[in-house]
């Protein structure tokens, strides 16, 4: 079961609990939302392997390089934020409740094959 942090918590303990909990939250309020379903489709074939070699033709026939497409719309990006923030609101109203902490647990097991999580600095001091 995941705990948050006490302040008597050793610092290793402390970014252990914490690396757990951010790929468990990453996991079940991230990349299980409407981002999968952006996820999902066709991958372009690149043979550079930056895809600069790829191009999608528009319905005015305009050729636009993938590296400059928008792969997401105003709308898809404001119910994938949407869909996002609920899930966070959700997990932390519910992180005390047993039957929710099961499930954390279940996804924790999948969530720990992940790698470490790493302090962004830049994030931190902007």
């Amino acid at each position: 079961m995941l705990r948050w942090y006490h302040p008597a918590m050793r610092k290793e303990d402390e970014e252990r609990i914490a690396a757990k909990l951010a790929k468990v939250m990453a996991m079940m309020c991230v990349r299980n939302t409407k981002l999968e379903n952006l996820h999902a489709g066709v991958v372009p074939v690149s043979k550079t392997g930056d895809y600069s070699d790829v191009v999608v033709l528009d319905a005015e026939g305009r050729k636009i390089p993938w590296t400059e497409v928008s792969h997401i719309d105003d709308d898809q990006m404001r119910d994938l934020m949407k869909d996002i923030v609920d899930r966070l609101f959700t997990f932390q109203m519910r992180i005390e409740d047993p039957e929710f902490q099961a499930w954390i647990d279940r996804w924790a097991a999948v969530a720990e094959k992940w790698d470490d999580p790493e302090l962004k600095q830049e994030f931190v001091d902007p």
